[in-house]
């Protein structure tokens, strides 16, 4: 019992001894982590004071308090944007002014030297952009410049970058004086500078104003003849394509009327063959029935000639007959002609005033018949010609039928004709004289009335015959009583008819 006593009384100073280091050596790891600073990829520190400068990059440094001073480096790339525009617009060689805008990208070098300057020259700007921009703005403002003056406008333009290149070597010198390198350079506008900022008394503007006046007339010169040379061409081509296309809409109607017209010529030559094949067909038909009546006219024109012969023939022989009874008859009237030559005188007297009565009274009724017949025959004309004209075409056909009848009938007539002449030739002259006083007998009232004409004008007459009185009175009975002798002594009945009509004097009541 006493000696495990003893053994546990030596362990506890041990103890207490491990226990003390064992704080001290954890007091020294929390100092130790508590002074101990790192720097990461973004951020490296400068350590000066105690020991001199030490540059922290990819490590850690003990910074300890009173001794040590730090001082942060952005190890990032910082874009910074610089933009001149309108009265701050950089100048060209050509003394023109643009409007630029470029991004400058810019790191601190990740080597010790450059972080010591940066964080010399820069202090904390590298953690705040916008102070870094405004220390190395003016750097970057004059390396545009520069270079921009050494280009003109439109090689800063076609030439983007060689110009950036430029920009680049010319600001890298003196970003190296702070550390600092450029990654690159954007170029991200580029523009003419509006014509109302530049300055007409300033030497600069006023030679590139007159050079820009000058350059912008002219492409308005040439953007008005490109304008009015596309408008010709444009209109010309307008006009050519319409051209074609009424060129195209004429052939193309040519077309359809020559199509339609060699249908029109197809359809009018078949049709003038139906028409001619009609025609034909029409033509024979019209012939067989020509021939048929033909045949049946020369038939009946053969009978009919054959009857006018027997009649004829008839006729002489009762002609021959006849006036055999005549030559008697005249033989027997001329006895019985003197004693009836004052009867007939009497009846002359009697049948002359009787004929001037009736002359009268036709004449009127003549004269009345004439204008009705003639309004009658006014209104009808129109008719008649109407109808005649349609009956010409439908008689057009027959007349060539009935001509070769009427040659037939001419000849039976005109053989009929001269067997009447020679029959009238072989009478003997009492026969003719027969013969002429019967025809005269015929006309005998229409001499009397053409004769009593110039009396239609008299209202009333009055006829007076005084026989025995003087050589007038005689004369008249001499006419009277000559009457009957009028044809012993060369005269005849109707010239004595006339002439004892004509002696009657007209007295005025």
């Amino acid at each position: 019992m006493q000696e495990v006593a003893t053994t546990g009384g030596s362990i506890l100073p041990y103890l207490i001894y491990a226990g003390g280091g064992l704080l001290t050596l954890l007091v020294i790891g929390l100092i130790i982590a508590r002074l101990y600073k790192r720097a990461s990829k973004e951020i490296g520190f400068v350590r000066t004071g105690f020991g001199g400068e030490k540059v922290v990059i990819n490590g850690g440094a003990l910074v300890l308090p009173v001794f040590h001073e730090t001082m942060p480096v952005n190890m990032n790339t910082v874009r910074l944007a610089v933009e001149r525009k309108n009265a701050d617009a950089l100048i060209t060689l050509d003394r023109l002014r643009i409007d630029v805008k470029a991004e400058f990208y810019v790191r601190v070098k990740p080597d010790s030297q450059s972080i010591a300057t940066a964080a010399q020259t820069l202090g904390m700007r590298t953690m705040n952009p916008d102070a870094l921009k405004e220390l190395v703005e003016g750097k970057f403002v004059d390396a545009l410049r520069s270079v921009a003056a050494g280009m003109t406008m439109n090689q800063l333009h076609e030439q983007r970058a060689e110009f950036v290149q430029k920009v680049q070597q010319v600001s890298s010198a003196d970003l190296a004086m702070n550390g600092l390198e450029l990654e690159s350079v954007s170029l991200t506008g580029l523009d003419q500078t509006s014509i109302e900022h530049f300055n007409a008394n300033n030497a600069f503007d006023a030679e590139g104003l007159t050079k820009l006046t000058e350059q912008i007339e002219l492409r308005k010169k040439a953007r008005n003849d490109i304008e009015q040379d596309t408008r010709v061409q444009i209109e010309t081509k307008n006009l050519e394509a319409e051209r074609q296309s009424f060129l195209i809409g004429r052939d193309t109607e040519f077309a359809r009327l020559e199509q339609e017209r060699e249908i029109e010529l197809k359809r009018a030559a078949q049709a003038s063959e139906v028409a001619q094949e009609q025609a034909l067909r029409t033509r024979e038909a019209d012939q067989a029935r020509i021939e048929a009546k033909r045949e049946i006219d020369n038939s009946q024109i053969q009978a009919d000639r054959t009857v006018k012969e027997a009649q004829i023939a008839q006729q002489q022989a009762l002609e021959l007959a006849r006036q055999e009874q005549q030559i008697a008859v005249q033989n027997k009237s001329r006895e019985e002609s003197q004693s009836r030559a004052e009867a007939d005188k009497a009846r002359a007297a009697a049948v002359v005033a009787e004929e001037q009565v009736a002359t009268a009274r036709e004449a009127e009724r003549a004269a009345i018949g004439v204008k009705v017949q003639a309004e009658a025959e006014k209104a009808a004309a129109a008719d008649r010609a109407e109808a005649a004209r349609l009956v010409a075409e439908g008689e057009a056909e027959a007349a060539k039928l009935r001509a070769e009848a009427d040659r037939v009938r001419f000849e039976v007539e005109a053989a009929g004709q001269r067997a009447v002449n020679e029959a009238a030739n072989i009478l003997s002259s009492d026969q003719v004289s027969l013969q002429t006083k019967l025809a005269l007998l015929k006309v005998l009232p229409e001499v009397i009335r053409e004769a009593a004409k110039p009396m239609e004008a008299i209202d009333s007459i009055k006829i007076v015959q005084v026989d025995g009185l003087t050589s007038g009175g005689n004369g008249g009975a001499g006419a009277a009583s000559g009457g009957g002798g009028g044809s012993e002594n060369g005269g005849n009945l109707a010239d004595s008819a006339v002439a004892a009509a004509l002696r009657y004097r007209a007295q005025a009541p």
